[in-house]
Order: structure tokens, then sequence, then C-alpha cells
């Protein structure tokens, strides 16, 4: 009988920093409890305790006042704690010296977002997109030896990584490494262009999922599709995008894109490095922005995830509809007030992903939002182009053909993807 692999356990404890000076200071509750939820989607942490530390403003090489780190030293102590997460930035002497002083290993909010990022990365390019980001990352401040870089799979080493041992950052060695990965991410990002290309002589359309981490895109992406995406109650469940073919009740076929789920505060490094598992919403003709409508935070999350948008070029103009998830967790006033603001409201729509309430009425809309997409053109062919002749009636876009002495004239709806794709056949 073969013995299943046992996962050591890290015993973590979550600090967030409630910074009364910084104006863009979060609410200090929900910021704890989507840390905890951040630190509990890496399976070998165990989180053993929390706190919010209120603070003035932080102090600079230690970020806490001396009275607090003693206090938290005697209750890490009493824990047995190897692992402190601080939910927000911690510069790198404030973490040195922090861990000199409670003899355990600490790590930020983007040190810990960087680690699940390895962690849940599938694809080669989002794998290669994660070291590049953490690489950018190490080299601001002394770092651990990096063993990470030989690893297979999973995790960056900052997490049950090479013990206490600390070393200055070889930065020729980052800047060798850093230039290595380039070269290879642009390998892969010109295979993506290749299947992209291939993906376009299939002019179907593209409906893109965004949303906040744990909204349900997932889960939605499931029953749509059938497919078997991971679609856990963890952040950050997905992190490369999922395509798959859908086909409509009114025949309309078209592609469903699930996308890697947003965070507040991602730094700015990490957008920039995900960019490219976002190429799928850039060319997308509906954005489908999933909400857990049921959260305290619901409209701060929106905006998040409709700030990242706007960060990464996605058209003014697209199509956005807004699915308010998980109705199901609400209770009966909310869910009265919420259905008359979406009877009110454009592009709204309530649904449970779960049990799939409220999804007819979602894909109805967009399938009349592509149907609107379409406009009326005419079309000559000669009697050659037979092949040309049979792609559109394959596509149903012919309205009207009447023949002449040269050939075909065709009365043609289509849209702007199928007239390209027309050119290539």
């Amino acid at each position: 009988m073969s013995q299943s692999h046992v996962v050591r356990m890290t015993r973590a404890w979550v600090l967030h920093p409630d910074i009364k000076s910084d104006p863009l200071s979060r609410a200090a509750e929900p910021a704890l409890q989507e840390a905890i939820s951040l630190a509990s989607a890496l399976p070998e942490l165990q989180v053993v305790g929390s706190d919010v530390v209120r603070l003035p403003k932080p102090q600079a090489g230690m970020l806490f006042g001396s009275g607090k780190i003693e206090e938290f030293k005697s209750l890490f102590q009493a824990n047995h704690v190897e692992l402190v997460l601080i939910d927000g930035t911690v510069t790198p002497v404030q973490q040195r010296n922090l861990e000199k002083k409670w003899s355990l290993k600490l790590l930020d909010r983007t040190g810990l977002i960087l680690e699940i990022f390895s962690d849940r990365a599938a694809t080669r390019e989002g794998v290669l997109q994660v070291e590049m980001a953490a690489l950018s990352y190490q080299r601001t401040r002394l770092v651990r030896a990096w063993t990470h870089l030989e690893r297979q799979r999973g995790g960056l080493g900052f997490v049950g990584g090479p013990g206490e041992t600390q070393i200055e950052a070889d930065r020729r060695a980052i800047d060798l490494q850093l230039s290595k990965l380039r070269k290879q991410l642009s390998k892969v990002v010109k295979t993506r262009r290749l299947h992209r290309a291939s993906r376009a002589k299939v002019p179907y359309p593209i409906v893109a999922l965004v949303g906040y981490t744990n909204a349900g895109k997932s889960t939605l992406f499931n029953y749509l599709t059938g497919a078997e995406v991971m679609a856990k109650d963890m952040l950050f469940a997905t992190l490369d995008p999922t395509m798959r073919s859908l086909k409509t009740d009114r025949g309309i076929e078209l592609i469903l894109s699930d996308t890697v789920g947003f965070i507040s505060d991602l730094p700015t490094e990490l957008v920039a490095a995900f960019r490219a598992t976002l190429e799928e919403v850039l060319s997308a003709d509906i954005i489908l922005h999933v909400r857990d409508i049921s959260h305290s935070q619901s409209e701060e999350q929106s905006k998040d995830v409709l700030s990242i948008l706007s960060d990464v070029g996605v058209p003014h103009n697209l199509p956005v509809f807004e699915v308010w998830n998980k109705v199901d967790q609400l209770n009966e006033d909310d869910l009265l007030r919420l259905t008359n603001s979406a009877t009110r409201l454009e592009n709204k729509f309530l649904l449970c992903a779960l049990t799939g309430a409220g999804v007819d009425a979602l894909i109805t809309a967009v399938e009349s939002e592509l149907n609107s997409q379409n406009f009326d053109d005419a079309l000559n062919l000669n009697y050659r182009e037979g092949k040309r002749r049979a792609w559109l009636y394959d596509q149903g876009v012919v309205r009207n053909e009447t023949q002449t002495e040269e050939g075909f004239q065709f009365a043609i709806n289509w849209s702007a993807r199928q007239k390209a794709q027309f050119q290539l056949v």
C-alpha cells in the first residue's frame, strides 16, 4: 500500500497594519479577513492566529514600536509560530530587523501573493512570469539563497525555504537569470500568438470572465462549459486563462475565457507580469464582470477590478455585463433590494453560479449583444469562388443571394470578426 505524501504545515500568524497616516488604508477587519484567506490559499500554511495592529505611522526601521514587537515575540513563542505574514509593504530593512527580533521568517503581502502565484501557475508562460516578478522583487532586498530557481514546481522558497541563512542578492546573477527568462518568455509569447492566429480562423466571439478573486468565475465557467477547472472557495484558485468553446441554445458559438482573479493593492510589477494572462480580455467581444454580491466589500472589489482592467488597456467601449453572483447567500431584504436595482439598471444580472439559477437570462443577454454587434453588408463573388461561398453559408451570414452573369451578389449580416476572417478564406 503506497503512503500518501504528507505536507509539513508551517504555523503562520497574520498581521494587518492599520496605519492612520495612510490615506489609502483599507477597512481593517475586512482587510485582515482577506489576508487570512490569502494565507489559506497556500496548502502548507496553517494560520494559527491574526491581529489588526493600529499604528499612527510606520516606524522606519522596525515598522512597529518596541513594545508591540516584544508583545508579539512572546505571543509567537507561546504559539510556536514559524512564519509571520504582514498584510502590507515591508521594506528590506524592516524585514531583516523583525526576523532577527522574532527569530522566524517574515513575508509581506507582495511576497505572499508571489508565493501563491508560483503555487498556482500551470502554463509555461505563467511560470516564467512568476519567476521574473519574484526575481524583480528579490533584487531590491536581502534574500535567502534562492534555491527555488532549481525547483521543478510549486513555491518560491519563501515559505519553508533554505532556513534562516540570508545572503546579499547577487545582482548580476539575478539580472542574468532575468535576461534568460525574458528570452524564454518571448518564445512562449510567440507560440501563444500562433495559437491566437489559429483560433482566429474560427471566427467565434470571445466572452471573457473577469472579477475579484473568489467571486465565482471558475464556478460559472464550469457550469456553462462542463469543464473541470479548479473552482475552490479559495483566493487565486485560477491563475492561467482557460478557454472553452460554447454553443448557446440559439446556436451562437462562442469562446468562453476564465481569467486570473484580481485583488486590491496588487503590486504594479505583478500587474505588468500578468498582463499576458489578460490578453484574452483585450481581444474579447464581451466582458462578464463576476461579483460576489454577498461580500461586505463587493463595491470596493468592483472598483479594484475596473481599475486593473483600465490599467491593462481594455477598450472603454467594450460591453461589460455585471454578474451579481452568490445570491443564495443573501437575506430576503438584500435580495429584494438588489433585484430592484438590477431591474432598473442596464446589464446587471443576479445569479447563483453554483446552481445555475439566473444563468439563462445572462446567456440570452449575451446572445442579443453579440447579434447586435453584427452589421449588414454587400458582397460579390465570381463563379470560381465556390469555397468562399460555401464558407458564407456555413457561417449562416447570408441574408439573400442573387445570381448574375459574373457570379453571385450577396446581402450579408456578419460581425467585424467574421468579415476579417473572410479575407483569409
